[in-house]
């Protein structure tokens, strides 16, 4: 296979968390994504949840107007969100569980498990001209769930491999995602990652050539409280092109 660039989202959820736990103005979104787009960001990524802890609606609507590359909103499968996303029309909506008490994202949607209500919101949004992606585990039946249902992309869920307590189970989990990205790209699918991915576990993540993007947000702005935003961003690209350069 012909080696490609590995692309970079940054999700920026949680500037708006550190806002939102204070109530204040700042830090602004927006202004995040703008500097993180200078930095190299292939991509911005928000999630407008439905309790709204953190991104708000009103995010979602500067960011749209301002980026100069490309918002991918992150979202449950609800009419409300839905209806926002058409409204909205970001380039990409990336359909993903949701449960109200989780601190974060907890595994693959179950698109199998609900396919005709998959195929509709699909539907939807790509009559809206919205690409559609389907946060998923790394299964097969969720990738042919998802090809069946209409998706051009998936987001292959790498929160075990992340979250491995040892680097044998870690080794099982990469074997699964690579699997995984071989069969969905052999249907034609554009094969995206991310969940858990920091500084130091993305390299082999990098190294899977038909993995096209991968989106990170908590590491990114982990390590920007210390170094900062612009650091940070540059430090996590430099580190995913020079993997997918030794492929």
């Amino acid at each position: 296979m012909e080696k490609q660039q590995i692309l970079l989202g940054v999700n920026i959820d949680h500037v708006a968390t550190l806002r939102q736990a204070r109530g204040t103005a700042y830090p602004e979104p927006l202004q995040a994504a703008l500097v993180a787009e200078q930095a190299g960001a292939d991509g911005i990524t928000a999630h407008l949840r439905e309790d709204r802890r953190h991104i708000q609606d009103r995010d979602i609507q500067l960011l749209k107007s301002m980026l100069h590359t490309r918002l991918n909103l992150e979202m449950a499968v609800t009419d409300e969100m839905i209806d926002i996303a058409c409204q909205t029309r970001p380039f990409a909506c990336c359909l993903v569980p949701e449960k109200r008490q989780e601190l974060t994202t907890e595994g693959g949607l179950d698109v199998a498990g609900d396919l005709n209500r998959m195929k509709a919101a699909c539907s939807q949004l790509n009559n809206a001209e919205i690409e559609v992606s389907f946060f998923i585990d790394p299964e097969v039946d969720q990738i042919d769930a998802a090809f069946e249902a209409g998706a051009p992309v998936i987001e292959l869920h790498t929160g075990r491999y992340a979250d491995a307590d040892s680097v044998s189970v870690q080794m099982q989990e990469l074997e699964r995602i690579q699997q995984a990205a071989e069969y969905a790209a052999k249907k034609g699918l554009q094969v995206n990652a991310g969940h858990g991915l920091h500084y130091h576990n993305v390299d082999a993540i990098c190294r899977i050539p038909q993995i096209v993007e991968l989106n990170i947000g908590h590491a990114i702005i982990a390590r920007a409280v210390i170094s900062g935003l612009d650091r940070a961003v540059r430090d996590l690209k430099q580190i995913m092109q020079q993997a997918r350069y030794h492929l």
